[in-house]
Formats: C-alpha cells, structure tokens, sequence
C-alpha cells in the first residue's frame, strides 16, 4: 500500500502539493492552520501631484511600513483585461450615432482599443497588495482593520483581497509571471 505522501510527491496537479486547504471569505486557509490574506491597494499615480504632495504621500507610505510589526508581503500582480465588452459597447454606440464628429472620436477609441489587443501589447491591470499570514482570526481582522485606515491616512484607499484576488496571486506566483491564455468561450 502506498504512503498518502507519496502519491501527493507523483501528483501532477499543483493543488496536490499545495499546502492549501481552501479559499473562501478573502483568505488562505493552509493546511497548518493558518490563514493568508491581506488588502488590494488601490494604485495612484503621485506623479501628477505637486512636489510637495509627492514628498507628504512618501513620507506617510514610509511612516505606515515602519508601524508594521509583523512579517508581510507586498505583492505586484498582472491580472488579464478582457476589452471585447467594451469594443463590443463602442461599436455599439458608434452605429447609433449620426454626428460626424462623435463617431470620429469613438472610431479613435476603437483603433486604440484594437491595438492593444494586437500581439505586440499585453492588455492587464497591474494590482497592489500587501498580504500577510496569522492564526487567530480575531488578530488577523485586526490587522486588516489597521492596514486598511493606515493606507487611508496616506491617502490611499484599499480593501480586503477577495478569492479572486488571491486566485491571480497565486496564479502569477506559481506561473512566474507568464501569461496563461486559455481564450474566450462562447455559447
């Protein structure tokens, strides 16, 4: 009779390694009885924002890391953008409307959209988060609880992962990175 062990080491599946025992209500739950989880910040851009508010927004990240007492990860993940929906509207608004000059513009926005659905662009939504592990739920909402009105006094907004989220995270953790097609069905 074979070691339980042992067919998990053959398995060719990842989830057969994977010390994870399941994901619901925005966490890992591991095997070891413990639960990762963590925010999705939300991304902004303080290069549009004067020197001086450039100079405050670091100032206060800085500040919020160093009151960070526990082991965390800050994550940056690519999550695939599908825009045929939203070709699929354009298109739609573009045959509705009678006005030279608008259909010019949305014809522009079409092209665009078209080209970066070509080969040479990689249409993805870059995300933010800072995960990190605990055993108590209790501490592990309190963490949350801290991290997410830290963010918020520096002006950041941001949320608890989802299972979505921590779907992607995986995925670009286990996969390097590379980007998995699968393609779209269609019924």
């Amino acid at each position: 009779m074979k070691d339980s062990n042992q067919n998990v080491n053959n398995s060719k599946y990842t989830d057969a390694w994977l010390p994870i025992k399941q994901i619901m209500n925005g966490m890992i739950q591991l095997e070891s009885g413990y639960y990762v989880t963590g925010v999705k910040v939300h991304p902004k851009n303080i290069f549009i924002m004067d020197q001086t508010a450039q100079d405050s927004m670091v100032y206060n990240l800085r500040n919020f890391y160093n009151t960070i007492d526990y082991e965390f990860w800050l994550i940056i993940a690519d999550r695939p953008v599908d825009i045929n929906l939203y070709l699929a509207e354009l298109q739609k608004m573009y045959n509705n409307t009678t006005s030279n000059e608008i259909r010019k513009l949305i014809l522009q926005d079409i092209n665009k959209a078209n080209q970066f659905m070509s080969v040479q662009y990689n249409v993805v939504d870059t995300e933010y988060y800072i995960i990190f592990q605990e055993k108590k739920l209790e501490i592990l909402q309190k963490k949350l609880h801290n991290l997410i009105s830290g963010l918020a006094t520096c002006g950041m907004q941001s949320t608890q992962t989802s299972n979505s989220d921590l779907r992607i995270i995986l995925d670009n953790l286990l996969n390097g990175g590379e980007a998995i097609n699968f393609g779209t069905v269609m019924y």
